[in-house]
């Protein structure tokens, strides 16, 4: 919910999901400044019940074009 809202306001693309192990896995596409804004925010802010440890980010690269479009919360 937090993260959707977040991740619609900066405008960027793709989708997060509370693991059972308490972690958050997604995807998140858009321009490379607004992906940046949305990795500290997910690093340093969070929802506000949530409780950040470390953030650890992977598989980066560029693509030609979105492959996801709007931002989603997974169940």
């Amino acid at each position: 919910m937090y993260t959707e809202d977040e991740g619609k306001k900066l405008g960027v693309s793709g989708w997060v999901k509370n693991t059972r192990q308490g972690t958050v896995v997604g995807q998140v596409q858009g321009p490379y400044i607004k992906v940046n804004e949305m990795k500290v925010w997910l690093s340093k802010v969070g929802s506000p019940s949530s409780r950040i440890d470390r953030a650890e980010f992977s598989n980066e690269k560029d693509i030609p074009k979105l492959e996801i479009h709007g931002f989603v919360t997974r169940y």
